[in-house]
């Protein structure tokens, strides 16, 4: 609406007599002949619903990990029932839990450059190239993607539990089990399925002419794939990079199954968290200690990539 609208409707409004209306029809007339009021207001209480329901667990999360074990009955919902912050040292002291969060880490890493790499070459073959079944093809693949992982444990844990001989020379037991090849394995191949769908958006939107220029200057397409489409692909990269790293870094189900909980074992990071869990006393200040611990490296990431994440999911969406 244009000022000289805005100005016609407030003319009108102020000629017309005053009428005993509600606070809601009030605040409906408001907001017709002030929408930018109403748009604030909207934008305000979505902001909060947004702090209370996500940041604000964080914060309680806090106060637990400050509060002393003999006073947790007293945290209150704005302040801890006491005041020690020696909490986010006992985490390290009582058990290495910092092997734990290097444990999820490598394997969430290892996982993502598997999933990138995988998923650009299927990336360009489904969304540059034009084959005979290419859609039933790319279906089937994000038909995998639709069973829950509980469905795969008993195939995959009989088959990393299997002796193997070829695999004694690598691996001294012959067997995958307490081996990190057991985790990112099937990790990678279950969240595989996204990140091809989100890297053959992205790359079906390059320009032919792009790629050709490439290929003329004697380019192989495995060359143009990694030097003209990925660097020009570099938001759907970084969503599908971030999204796959996150999943895996907070995945429990597989890591727990595939190891048996010790660290030298990579025994996966929520596994540590839960060793503050004993049979007869459970440390909830240092398990929230340990969860807050944890989820820095995730938050750190997504700090440094949102603007390509925010960029990502949205250019991803638009066909041009």
């Amino acid at each position: 609406m244009s000022n000289e609208k805005r100005s016609d409707v407030a003319a009108e409004q102020a000629s017309e007599p005053d009428l005993d209306r509600g606070v809601v029809e009030a605040w409906v007339a408001e907001a017709i002949s002030n929408p930018d009021r109403a748009y604030k207001a909207a934008f305000y209480t979505a902001t909060f619903f947004f702090l209370l329901t996500t940041l604000f667990p964080f914060y309680w999360l806090f106060m637990v990990a400050l509060t002393p074990r003999d006073g947790l009955r007293d945290v209150g919902v704005l302040t801890p029932g006491g005041l020690n912050p020696g909490a986010f040292i006992d985490i390290f002291t009582q058990i290495p839990f910092h092997r734990y969060i290097f444990n999820s880490f490598l394997i969430a890493t290892v996982a993502t450059v598997i999933v990138l790499f995988v998923a650009s070459l299927a990336g360009y073959v489904f969304g540059r190239l034009r084959f005979r079944g290419r859609n039933v093809l790319l279906l089937a693949v994000l038909v995998t993607s639709f069973f829950p992982p509980a469905a795969f444990f008993v195939p995959l844990n009989r088959l990393f539990n299997a002796n193997v001989e070829v695999l004694r020379p690598l691996i001294e037991a012959g067997s995958l089990y307490n081996t990190p090849y057991a985790i990112f394995i099937p990790l990678s191949a279950l969240y595989l399925p996204l990140s091809i769908f989100i890297l053959t958006t992205f790359y079906s939107q390059i320009p032919d002419g792009l790629e050709d220029a490439a290929r003329v200057e004697g380019t192989t397409r495995l060359g143009a794939l990694f030097r003209v489409i990925v660097p020009l692909s570099a938001p759907g990269v970084a969503t599908a990079g971030v999204l796959t790293f996150i999943t895996v870094y907070n995945e429990y189900f597989f890591s727990s199954l595939m190891t048996d909980g010790r660290p030298e074992n990579w025994a996966p990071m929520l596994e540590g968290i839960l060793r503050f869990q004993g049979e007869f006393e459970v440390l909830f200040n240092l398990m929230a200690a340990a969860s807050i611990v944890a989820v820095l490296p995730v938050a750190i990431l997504v700090i440094v990539a949102q603007e390509k994440i925010v960029s990502g999911l949205t250019a991803g969406g638009l066909k041009e």
